[in-house]
This record gives C-alpha cells, structure tokens and sequence, in this order.
C-alpha cells in the first residue's frame, strides 16, 4: 500500500527536498506540499495523507497550531504528523507533541533516517527513541508541574498501567513483551485498549497522558 506524504515546510528549497527525496521512494508518494500552516491543514483535510511532516515555525498558521487542527479533526484520526526542527529539544517540540504530533525529527536528519520515520509512522509504531522520550520528559518537567489525574488511571487495569509506563519509556511492544513476559500479541492487545480507553492517537500521546496524569515522573521507573 501507498504511503501518502505530505510534505510542509516555508522553505522552498527544503520543501522540495523532502518532496523529491520522498517521491522517489517505493511505496511513498507525495500527494502535496504547503508553505504555511494553514495550507497544511487544506490539504490535509482535501487529500487524507498518512503523514504529514510540518515545520513548526511557518507564517500564517504556525505547525504547532496546525498540528492541533489537524489531530482535532475526527475525519483525519488516521493522519500521522511528525514535526520539522531545527534542534532536537527545540523550545515548541513538546509544545508540538502535546498538540497531537506523532513525533519529530530534526531537519539535518540522514535521508535514510528520514524515509524510515515515514514508515514507522505510517505504520502506526513509536517514533520517539527511550532517549527522547526521557528527555522530553525532562524538558516537560522543568515546564509545568504535572497534575495527577486519578480519573485517567482508573479506567485502566494494574497491567495496562504497568503497560503504559513502558510505552513511556519508550519501548516496543516486543520490548514491553519481553519485559513483561508476555507474547507480542497480548502486548499489542494491551496497547491497543489502553489507547481506545483514554481516547489516545497514538503511543507518543499515551507518554504525555502517562506524564500528566502523574503515571511516570522524569528520572523515575
């Protein structure tokens, strides 16, 4: 099956790059390119792409904003947006995340680097490495003060908390599995309900949702 790209970004040069490096791949095809925001979200809404790579600093609407649009659409549950920057903790990349974004990646990334996230995203596995994942936890933390919210973790079970810490962590489900000595099925099954309870997108929610409602703390397991 095709994955259909959309590619945002106020850098002509770099929006082409991405298109042209994209295109070129089997299996990928990039189905539009915007230069600001909220052209990102006209064509996320007209073409239905499964990822949407957004820069975040774009004139007219910006990408966290469009982000939050596009992740707030229930016709565009299934499109997956990663966002551009320059820096690996950039001041709006969490910002960006809590808005809806499936991930990021840094523009300098390696083209290989680049056509892989497409897929895993695609594909609806975790972008986000236990590396980042912690230190977007950190830089949250030295941000706001979370508020443990008891109403989000009683909908689920021991295990499914046990489950979610781990997708915090930013393991796999075969990771989780190992972990948790359990099969890859049963937990892909345990990701799947906790997801479909708290109304997540996708894992990369499920770790702000287990920071905010006081699940997981930076620099504790």
């Amino acid at each position: 099956m095709t994955i259909r790209v959309v590619v945002a970004d106020d850098q002509a040069l770099v929006r082409a790059g991405f298109a042209a490096l994209l295109d070129a791949q089997e299996g990928i095809e990039v189905v539009g390119e915007a230069a600001d925001g909220a052209e990102a979200v006209r064509l996320a809404v007209e073409q239905a792409p499964d990822v949407v790579l957004m820069d975040i600093r774009m004139p007219v609407l910006d990408g966290i904003e469009a982000t939050r649009r596009i992740a707030t659409r229930s016709e565009l549950s299934a499109v997956r947006v990663v966002v551009l920057t320059t820096f690996e903790i950039d001041e709006y990349v969490f910002e960006a995340v809590r808005a809806g974004a499936a991930g990021f990646l840094v523009k300098h990334t390696e083209p290989a680097d680049l056509v892989r996230a497409v897929r895993v995203v695609a594909a609806g596995d975790a972008l986000l490495s236990p590396t980042v994942t912690r230190r977007l936890l950190a830089e949250f933390a030295a941000r706001t003060k979370p508020t443990p919210d008891t109403a989000v973790l009683a909908a689920l079970t021991d295990r499914e908390r046990e489950v979610m810490t781990l997708v915090a962590e930013g393991l796999s489900n075969a990771e989780i599995a190992e972990r948790l000595v359990l099969s890859p099925a049963t937990a892909r099954t345990h990701v799947g309900r906790i997801l479909l309870k708290l109304g997540a997108r996708d894992r990369t929610q499920l770790v702000v949702l287990a920071y905010e409602s006081g699940l997981v703390r930076p620099g504790r397991r």
